[in-house]
């Protein structure tokens, strides 16, 4: 009892080292990207800052693009830890892990098997796409998180033996499913459905279908319903803009944004897969083969297939969006893994450690034939970057490898693959080129010039990621935007909110009026410097991505 105790205590530390190393270590190390991550670590600073956790606002304008719970965990969490990097991404780490927990008490309910629920939750911490975006500031994990409790409480729902337990999960997922929806609206109440109801039908439980199941909406509701009602008295154009435009456009019309090939989510599949991409196939093929005489890997495929279909045929298409597919994954590939293992079938292991061995060195050869290929991609004082990515890709080698070799006396190390990816994820904030950061993450070149920044009345910039980096390092909500409006125009075209753009026709007329009230500073990005008025001082990005690309304009105060 005693070494089953102090096992289980070890692989417990080990798992919160590994989160700690692999998640929280690098959140505060690396700069925000725009235009995601500034702007979600601005708009929870304006809330803040107004006290106003209704209205999405978002340089100072109205901003109805996403409900509103993803900024409350944002807020909270610039609440506790401060203004900074670590707290604007903690909230994706912290909604992993809970996502992580939810796949290991599922697994318990499924298998009562200890060894199938670590591995479980260590396969989906360590899956590519994951990582990649529970340490990215974004709603994509907190959305997860949700879904993965909606998907976890159905099941309890269904299968619990009580029908005092079976209110209980019913009203618990609906909770879940209504904090997804005010996470990410309409959609989140969609997903669980098309997953959830082809099993209640292969199980023939149409009974449970219509009465535990109008349970889950009528809980989602009066969950949603103080703040879906107090937004709408506030702002009573919210609704149908988010309805028609966030939804019908996005996903289904003509003109939908991020619009890709029916197939693009299979290669996405296959990439956030590593390091377990070995395991996919069997896990896919033998819970469909064994779906009669085991209910639950029928229960797990529905929730992996039917979401990606349901993407898969939307026209609006982001990488992110198929995240929720990859708790079930995680459970169908752990299943096979400890399966496999238990029975001293070690080929399937050996040959997902080959896989990733083979990963890292073409991970490696590939970046060396961009690095020659690609004109400047990195400047010559930057080969310390180089070898830190090629080191990252030989480690992922290495370790796949290592993974997959066995002994005589000892069975394939086959778990290890989850170490493959981990030094690549903490030197990327290092090792991103100069002329990438200073496009794509504007802190750096935003610091070298804050003096001027501090004392401009004014401040302009031609892009709204740029001008959301200004409004977080700044602490300011009034940042203008010049010459485009962006994905702001619907908050612009309010009246109120009018004197936040200033066009580039009769730019000139503008800036001699605000130069009478104080100095003027404007950023440009892709912008055109000599087609603007001469500015007092103009600096530009050290080691910008191109000519013409990222420039401050100084315009010192006139009588």
């Amino acid at each position: 009892m005693t070494i089953s105790k102090s096992l289980k205590s070890l692989k417990a530390a080990a798992l919160f080292l590994f989160f700690g190393l692999f998640y929280l270590l690098p959140l505060n190390i690396r700069l925000l990207w725009q235009p995601d991550e500034t702007r979600y670590a601005e708009i929870s600073r304006e809330m803040l800052a107004r006290g106003d956790w209704i209205v999405p606002q978002f340089l100072g304008l109205r901003y109805f693009e996403k409900p509103v719970a993803g900024y409350w965990l944002n807020n909270i969490s610039q609440w506790l830890f401060g203004e900074n990097n670590f707290s604007v991404r903690f909230a994706s780490a912290f909604c992993t892990a809970l996502s992580a927990a939810l796949i290991f008490w599922l697994a318990m309910r499924l298998w009562q098997n200890r060894q199938k629920a670590w591995a479980a939750t260590v396969i989906y911490l360590s899956c590519f796409l994951v990582y990649a975006i529970g340490t990215y500031s974004a709603l994509d994990s907190m959305l997860a998180l949700w879904l993965t409790a909606t998907m976890v409480g159905c099941y309890e729902a269904i299968h619990a033996a009580t029908t005092r337990r079976k209110i209980i999960a019913a009203l618990l997922t609906g909770v879940a499913c209504g904090m997804a929806f005010m996470t990410k609206g309409f959609l989140a109440l969609v997903l669980p459905v098309i997953a959830v109801a082809p099993y209640m039908l292969w199980q023939r439980r149409i009974k449970d279908l219509f009465v535990y199941g109008l349970l889950i909406p009528a809980t989602a509701a009066l969950v949603s319903a103080p703040w879906a009602i107090a937004v709408a008295l506030k702002e009573p154009d919210y609704w149908h803009y988010f309805f028609w435009v966030e939804h019908v456009q996005r996903f289904a019309a003509e003109d939908a944004q991020h619009r890709r090939p029916f197939w693009f989510y299979v290669p996405v599949l296959l990439a956030g897969a590593l390091p377990w991409l070995g395991l996919l196939p069997s896990a896919l093929a033998q819970g469909w083969r064994r779906r009669r005489e085991q209910p639950a890997l029928t229960y797990l495929l529905c929730w992996v297939a039917m979401p990606f279909l349901f993407f898969s045929v939307a026209k609006g298409k982001l990488p992110t969006y198929i995240l929720p597919c990859f708790a079930p994954l995680a459970l169908l590939m752990a299943h096979v893994a400890i399966e496999a293992a238990n029975q001293g079938r070690w080929r399937m292991l050996a040959i997902n450690g080959r896989i990733n061995g083979i990963v890292g060195l073409l991970l490696f050869f590939i970046f060396i034939g961009v690095v020659w290929t690609t004109e400047s991609l990195y400047e010559p004082d930057e080969n310390f970057k180089v070898a830190l990515v090629l080191a990252s890709f030989l480690f992922w080698s290495a370790v796949g490898w290592w993974a997959a070799h066995r002994s005589q006396e000892s069975a394939p190390r086959w778990w290890l693959v989850a170490l493959c990816p981990l030094l690549f994820g903490l030197i990327v904030g290092y090792v991103v080129p100069q002329k990438t950061a200073a496009h794509k993450q504007p802190q750096q070149f935003i610091n070298s010039i804050r003096a001027e920044l501090a004392d401009s009345h004014i401040i302009l910039s031609n892009n709204v990621g740029v001008a959301a980096g200004l409004a977080w390092e700044m602490k300011r909500s009034d940042i203008k935007l010049f010459s485009r409006k962006g994905e702001l125009e619907y908050g612009l075209s309010y009246a109120d909110s009018a004197d936040h753009f200033v066009p580039a026709e009769g730019f000139s007329d503008w800036l001699q009026e605000a130069r009478r009230h104080g100095h003027v500073s404007l950023l440009l990005l892709d912008g055109k410097p000599e087609r603007m008025p001469p500015p007092d001082s103009m600096v530009a990005a050290e080691n910008g991505p191109a000519p013409d690309r990222f420039f401050f304009l100084y315009y010192r105060q006139t009588p």
